[in-house]
């Protein structure tokens, strides 16, 4: 056997940041490596599961594609995450490179402290933590903590749950994506860099990229042990134990068929200011089209484009909405989406 490890990057990053993006364009790029994926969903719908393995090939076989779905393998690290990491360590032939996604809403601190248990310690080594993360909504300001109110005695700003999210996804990474640079402009780009230095617990190189295109060698091979890196890696949550989540809360929605995904894209565009939801994605079949309709949104952005045939698989649209606890509601999500 080997005794070399085997390196592991974890992509972590908010909701609809580009992580899936990054990882197709790293499937599509290897660079001569054999790549494995485990990707995490926060919901119970697997989309980006189903987009990566899309990218199947030689070079990644959907076998070295593992999906956990419905939870954040941040809670999960002994029952589902290290079984997980030791199926794809048991393949025959051992991939080169782990690449692991992490859900939107993951914090990544506890998987780097997964790394260092004995088991996997000997074996595998974090090669480095890439944070995606979303320039323009950055630069908005989207993920900044709430500011103090006059007369509150503590004259501190107020950490809210996104801004703990993306802080300690921020504080765990050794290099920063600024994805959708076409979105954000050079005055975004600017303004997001700006905030993610002052947030960050050490200077960080930071790379623009659209649509998740950038030379594989920048984020894969950084060497950087995070393992051995965890105290420098702060987290809002050190010595909490189990993280569970309880800010976010999700809900599957069942769409009969559309006639037009204009008008969808609308409502679901509305519910980001009505419903204050963070994120949308799923799959809607089109009256009349043999194609799936891929659905993807973040706030009030949609996008939406035809990925392929429904074939074997019954007609059935399901979308998974994404909001903070008390921002969700069911009921009215439904009615505005029917």
């Amino acid at each position: 056997m080997s005794l070399e490890k085997t390196p592991v990057t974890i992509v972590t990053g908010f909701l609809g940041a580009g992580k899936t993006t990054l990882i197709r364009h790293l499937l599509q790029n290897p660079k001569g490596r054999r790549l494995a994926v485990l990707v995490n969903e926060f919901g119970d719908v697997g989309v980006d599961g189903d987009l990566i393995r899309a990218c199947a090939d030689a070079n990644c076989p959907e076998a070295n594609i593992v999906e956990l779905t419905n939870g954040c393998i941040c809670c999960t690290v002994a029952d589902e995450f290290i079984p997980s990491i030791e199926r794809l360590l048991a393949l025959d032939p051992k991939p080169d490179h782990i690449v692991i996604e992490t859900s939107g809403l993951a914090l990544p601190k506890p998987l780097l402290k997964a790394f260092d248990w004995p088991d996997l310690r000997s074996r595998i080594t974090i090669d480095g933590v890439v944070a995606v993360a979303d320039a323009e909504a950055v630069a908005a300001g989207r993920f900044a903590p709430d500011p103090a109110h006059p007369g509150d005695a503590s004259e501190l700003d107020h950490e809210t749950p996104l801004s703990e999210v993306f802080e300690d996804q921020i504080a765990c990474a050794d290099i920063v994506l600024l994805s959708k640079a076409d979105l954000a402009g050079s005055g975004g780009l600017a303004a997001a860099r700006e905030i993610i230095t002052a947030e960050a617990p050490r200077p960080l190189p930071m790379v623009a990229l659209t649509e998740g295109v950038i030379d594989p060698r920048v984020v894969l091979g950084i060497n950087a042990a995070a393992e051995n890196d965890l105290a420098a890696r702060p987290s809002h949550h050190e010595g909490e134990g189990e993280h569970d989540h309880d800010d976010f809360d999700t809900v599957v929605i069942d769409l009969p068929e559309q006639a037009d995904p204009k008008a969808l894209a609308s409502k679901i565009a509305a519910l980001a200011e009505v419903q204050k939801v963070l994120r949308v994605k799923g799959h809607v079949a089109v009256e009349g089209k043999p194609l799936r309709l891929l659905v993807q949104a973040v706030g009030a952005r949609v996008r939406h484009q035809f990925d392929r045939p429904w074939g074997d698989q019954p007609r059935h649209g399901r979308l998974v909405v994404i909001a903070q606890k008390g921002d969700i509601d069911p009921v009215a999500i439904r009615s505005a989406l029917a």
